[in-house]
Formats: C-alpha cells, structure tokens, sequence
C-alpha cells in the first residue's frame, strides 16, 4: 500500500483516499493477526451497545479470530465493558479504561446534565451508589436500596458520574442481559487529553477537530490539537476542511482494493466523524443513521457502505442499496461463508 505523491505533495485528500487511510487504520483493507486485545486498543475501543457486535467487528478484522479467545480476556478483566465515547458502552482494554477514563469524565458529566438528571441530588446518589457497587449488582437492585426516586435518571447518573464496569457471565457473547455492574478501584490516571487525540488519530484520522469531538463527546478540543500541532502533519479535505494526522499513519493510494466486509450494528468504522462521506455515501445516510439512533449491521464494497445484512435461518441475507456487480455478489458470497463459519 504505497501512498500517492500527488496526495502527498498537494495536501489536499480526496474522499477516496480518506476512505483507504480509515480503513487501512481500521484493519478493513487487510485481517491482521494478532491478538483481540491488541486488536481493540489499536481500534481505540469498540462500541458495545450489545455485547455481540465487537465480536463481529473483530472476525471482519483479525485473521483467525475465535469468539473464545476475546472471551477470555473479558474472563481475565483484560478487557472491560464499560461507559466511554459519547456516553455509550464500549468493550475497551483495561489499561485504555485506566489511562482514559478521566479524559472523558467531563462529557459524561455534561450527558447525565442534559435533562434526564433534573431534581436528583446527584451527589448523594452517586456517594451512595459508590458504596453499594463496592460488590457486583444490578442496577434494579440499586433502585430499591435507594428507594424513590426516578429510577431511569438515578441510574443514568450513577453510569455517567462513576466508574463502573460490567461483570462477566457464563453467556456465549461474555455478558448477560441482567447486567451487573462493579466499581472499578484501580487507581485512574488524570486527564489527558492530549493521548486521547494521539490515539484517536492513530485509529481515525486523517480527521478535523470536529471529528474527534463527534467521536468522542468531548468540546473545546482545539487547543490539545494546537499544542499537539509541531508533532503532526496536516492535509485538506475537498472541502477544504483542515484534517490532522500522525506523521507515520498509513495513508494508502485511492486506488488500493479494499475487499467486502460485514460489519455490525454500531460499527466504529461508521462512528468515528462528523463527515461520514468517508465510508457512507451520502444517498445511503438516511438509511443507515435514522431517528432512533439504532445503526444497522451493514457491508462495505469498494470501501463504502453498500446495503445492510443480517442472519436468517443460519444464512447471511444482504440488501444492498443499489445494483451490486457479479464480482461483488461472489466476493460478499465467499465473505457470508466466513462470517456464518464464525
């Protein structure tokens, strides 16, 4: 994957280029083998809404990769799922929820102001909530040792306020849907967010300021990439829009092929900007990002979001949005048996 001098030269980066630099970044131009672990902190973390999507992600990823061999770093406590980017469950590892977690707290406590915590004495909830998840429980188990209240907000903002981790289960995707939740002790260490824009860029970028912030949840995030500036590289976007990268970040030509993939519901390829357009044409967007804020399991041909799929009667079913190519429908054929074999 060699990168093209006229890109490199212009600084200029067309869409298509954005598109190969996010998936060679995202490890969906080529399965790499190595570890689940290693595989999730290079992602940056992995959205768990439901626990069963990263382990999709990661078979479209990792070559090789066994549902086992994640289940036995959530085992370990390797890694954790837990309350990260923008508010939402994510599978991360346990030294990314150690080094990060802080960075993050300011969003969270914006996300549990917006409404659904009004006339909760939120400290009192969480000083509370901070003794009685000292040992594992469920979140219905801290309603009613708290008594009355709104049971919804009270839990919204003990999970924005604390640092609470799921317990593992005995389920086939590591975690049961009676979630229980413990405190995490381990020392956490103190803002930076400085390494969260360093390890954003290594997953995402080239990305705007904006993006990150999309990403992320978090504002006012300029004057980390300014400090940051002397040490990467900077590019346009057709738009003109100013794009940061880390200097040695693959940065592939648009003509590199980049195979079919299956992708699950919340994939972090289809979260991680503001501009979309990398990866979602943008006739598709009202049909992958709706009201409801549910995003569909999809698949990528030619880099790029082509329909959506899911299983029936142990087959893979694709819709695409458009007319698919004969070489498109055999290669999603030859990548539906990988998926349905995992």
């Amino acid at each position: 994957m060699l990168r093209s001098a006229a890109v490199e030269r212009s600084g200029t980066l067309s869409r298509r280029a954005l598109n190969r630099a996010t998936l060679a970044r995202q490890f969906l131009l080529e399965r790499k083998k190595m570890k689940p672990l290693a595989a999730i902190e290079k992602l940056a973390g992995m959205q768990a809404q439901l626990p069963r999507p990263p382990f999709i992600g990661l078979s479209a990823r990792v070559e090789g990769f066994r549902r086992e061999d994640l289940i036995r770093s959530i085992e370990r406590g390797d890694v954790v799922r837990a309350t990260m980017m923008r508010g939402t469950l994510h599978f991360v590892s346990r030294r990314d929820y150690v080094k990060l977690r802080t960075t993050l707290q300011p969003m969270l406590a914006f996300v549990a102001l917006r409404g659904r915590t009004s006339g909760i004495d939120v400290d009192r909830v969480v000083a509370d909530a901070r003794s009685f998840f000292k040992e594992p429980h469920t979140f219905d188990e801290f309603r009613k040792y708290v008594g009355k209240g709104d049971e919804r907000a009270i839990a919204y903002a003990v999970r924005m306020h604390l640092p609470l981790i799921q317990v593992p289960a005995d389920a086939q995707w590591g975690y049961s849907s009676a979630a229980v939740f413990k405190l995490f002790e381990d020392p956490i260490d103190p803002p930076d967010p400085q390494a969260l824009v360093l390890r954003y860029l290594a997953a995402f970028g080239p990305a705007s300021i904006n993006d990150m912030q999309t990403w992320s949840g978090l504002r006012g995030l300029r004057e980390s990439f300014d400090a940051l500036r002397p040490k990467l590289v900077t590019f346009t976007d057709e738009r003109g829009k100013e794009l940061f990268d880390l200097p040695k970040a693959p940065r592939p030509d648009e003509d590199v092929d980049a195979p079919v993939r299956f992708l699950p519901e919340y994939d972090n390829l289809l979260l991680g900007h503001i501009d979309r357009t990398r990866v979602v044409p943008e006739e598709y967007r009202q049909r992958m990002f709706t009201a409801n804020l549910a995003i569909p399991a999809a698949f990528l041909v030619d880099g790029f979001v082509a329909g959506t799929w899911k299983i029936e009667r142990g087959k893979v079913k694709w819709e695409p949005f458009g007319r698919l190519s004969r070489e498109a429908n055999k290669a999603l054929e030859e990548e539906s048996e990988k998926l349905t074999s995992f």
